[in-house]
This record gives C-alpha cells, sequence and structure tokens, in this order.
C-alpha cells in the first residue's frame, strides 16, 4: 500500500506527477478542487457549506475543507492507498489530517517534494496558453501549436488564461512560501519526506521515484 501527499509550488508538476502515479499503482489520485465538487454535487453536509462559500468566489475556512476531507476518507477506496494533491496546505491542516487518518485507521507512507526553482516556475506558468474554445493548452516554449497563436483543434484563438499572468504567478509562490512550505519541516520531522528534482520531464521524475522504492 501507498499512501502519498505531494508537496509542492504551483507550476512545480503535482498533477502530472499524480496521474502517472495514479495509473502505476492503480490508487486514487484526491485533488483539493475535486474533493470539493464531488463534495457539493453529493450535497453533503460539508459541500452545502463549501457551496456557499465558493459561488461567492470566497475561500473556503479550514474547518469546512478539513471538514470536506473528513468525508472523503470515509469512501472505502482510500485504504488501498492514495494520492492526495493540494492538501494539506498549511500546518493545521496537516495536523488536522493527521488526526483524520489516524482515526480511520490509516497513515502516510511519503510525502514527495517536487523541489524546482521559482524562476523556471514563473516560465512554465506564464508561458502557458489556452484555447478558451475547446480547453486545450499549449505553451510558448515547449508544446506549440501548429500555427502560432491558434489551437491545432478547433482554429481558435489561444488566449493567456488570468491566473497565468506573472503577477498572479508570484502572489501564489509568495503564498506557498508563507503557507505551505513550512509543510517541509514538518514532514521531514516525522521522516516521511522524499525530494525530487522536478526541473526536468514528468518521466525523469518517474525515474526518480523508481530509485526511492515506487
Amino acid at each position: 500500500m501507498s499512501s502519498i501527499i505531494l508537496l509542492g509550488a504551483p507550476g512545480s508538476g503535482k498533477g502530472t506527477l499524480a496521474q502517472q502515479l495514479k495509473t502505476k499503482l492503480n490508487i486514487p489520485h484526491i485533488s483539493t478542487g475535486d474533493m470539493f465538487r464531488e463534495a457539493v454535487k453529493g450535497n453533503t453536509p460539508m459541500g452545502l457549506k463549501a457551496s456557499s462559500y465558493m459561488k461567492d468566489g470566497h475561500l473556503v475556512p479550514d474547518d469546512i475543507t478539513i471538514g470536506v476531507v473528513d468525508e472523503r476518507f470515509t469512501k472505502e477506496d482510500v485504504k488501498k492507498g492514495f494520492i492526495l494533491d493540494g492538501f494539506p496546505r498549511t500546518i493545521p491542516q496537516a495536523e488536522a489530517f493527521d488526526s483524520i487518518i489516524k482515526n480511520k485507521g490509516l497513515k502516510i507512507d511519503a510525502v514527495i517534494l517536487l523541489d524546482v526553482d521559482q524562476g523556471l516556475i514563473v516560465r512554465r506558468i506564464t508561458g502557458r496558453r489556452s484555447c478558451p474554445s475547446c480547453g486545450n493548452v499549449y505553451h510558448i516554449e515547449t508544446v506549440k501549436p501548429k500555427v502560432e497563436g491558434i489551437c491545432d483543434s478547433c482554429s481558435t484563438k489561444l488566449i493567456q488564461r488570468k491566473d497565468d499572468t506573472e503577477e498572479v504567478v508570484k502572489e501564489r509562490l509568495e503564498t506557498y512560501e508563507k503557507q505551505t512550505a513550512p509543510l517541509i519541516d514538518f514532514y521531514s520531522a516525522k521522516k516521511i519526506l522524499l525530494k525530487i528534482d522536478a526541473s526536468r520531464s514528468p518521466n525523469y521524475m518517474m525515474q526518480q521515484l523508481e530509485v526511492l522504492g515506487f
């Protein structure tokens, strides 16, 4: 059984790595966004509370976020392992999650830190271009469309999402440094933190994990 938390700054590649691990290990990939959407769609008690904040574009308070996580971890599929992506984001959330899994007879096997220079993260995210019609995502350096600025699939003009601008990316990185980076020491003290180089390809990240026994 492998129960994994992915830790890293926005744009470090957590989502991509999670999908690869999900396929290889055959365990669920649980992201914060998916948990909220499932809870709201299912009209769960915590989902109903979260929806009132989400529909107004407000951050969901910690107690409700933790409640949504607690609900998700009552499902049977997590008993064979899980890949948690986007939670916990703070020390209080991490402490609450420790209590959640302890009460359910589960444990964290590893916290994988995706280590990457912030300058590279800024280039990765600000270089993204998205198709507002079909949702395809490109990059001005690494995944270029056949015709510059035009989607290969539907010929729609590509855009840069507001979340992908340099100003927003730097704000998100500052928030990560203040709120989430302290988790590195938190999990290092528990001797379950593993660090991999996330500056290269997803396949290279998987090769590093294979060396570490995944």
